[in-house]
């Protein structure tokens, strides 16, 4: 006897869903994540000599915290345009599983491929932990809105906590700045934590917290993109080994 399928969600207007994605975004403990670590950024870039408009045109057009980190740090020191370009490129390179495992949760048969040129812009870790919990449960025409709306739920409030963060540089302590920066990296790795289910996936995340800190104490070059890929190398062959055992 067949199970039914479960009944596909209702679906309601473009608007009310993108509505729907700024209050999971405002009610996210990732909200607090941004706006703490771009205070954090914008009193950087004070120190650095960009101006405020700058830095929150980078917030808005970049939307990763390390890649402007390392473009105002990179560029404040004299390096040269091409090696900045190499380094934020390289950076932002980590999005790119993101962006493939989220588009096709949200995109539909016929949708055009220019309509998922902001949600692709959108991506990050915290709008894919939030994208990917909460699409399933929704009509796949209304899930490329919603994920506007976390983006721009998510993307805003970093923009204005970066000209707060630039205004307020003279008035926070030094070490403000890098515990802001430091918010974010522990907020992802709680995040993966809370959402990892499968053995696969916890047994990457364990893997990755083990071999990470011993590639960077001794010094290995691309420390962290060698760290995913014999974490997860090791922990898809150890998934399938298992399965095969079955």
């Amino acid at each position: 006897m067949s199970v039914p399928a479960p009944p596909e969600p209702q679906s309601v207007s473009s608007l009310a869903a993108f509505i729907a994605g700024l209050k999971v975004a405002s009610t996210s403990v990732f909200f607090f994540v941004i706006v703490t670590t771009y205070i954090g950024f914008g009193a950087l870039a004070h120190d650095y000599g960009v101006s405020v408009g700058w830095a929150t045109l980078s917030t808005v057009l970049m939307w990763a915290g390390p890649a402007q980190v390392i473009l105002v740090t990179a560029l404040g020191s004299g390096t040269t345009i091409l090696e900045v370009a190499v380094a934020v490129g390289l950076s932002s390179v980590r999005f790119l599983p993101l962006v493939v495992a989220l588009l096709p949760l949200i995109r539909t048969k016929k949708a055009r491929p220019w309509k998922l040129l902001l949600p692709a812009h959108f991506v990050s870790v915290s709008v894919w932990v939030e994208g990917t919990r909460h699409t399933p449960g929704l009509a796949r025409a209304n899930r490329v809105a919603f994920c506007n709306g976390i983006g721009v739920g998510f993307v805003t409030p970093g923009a204005i906590a970066t000209a707060v963060g630039f205004y307020l540089a003279a008035t926070l302590p030094a070490l403000f700045g890098a515990a802001a920066m430091f918010v974010t990296p522990l907020s992802f790795l709680l995040s993966t934590v809370r959402n990892s289910r499968l053995l696969l996936e916890r047994l990457a995340l364990v893997l990755g917290l083990i071999i990470g800190p011993l590639l960077a104490y001794h010094q290995i070059g691309l420390d962290l993109l060698w760290t995913g890929i014999i974490a997860g190398t090791l922990a898809y062959g150890g998934h399938r080994l298992r399965a095969a055992r079955r």
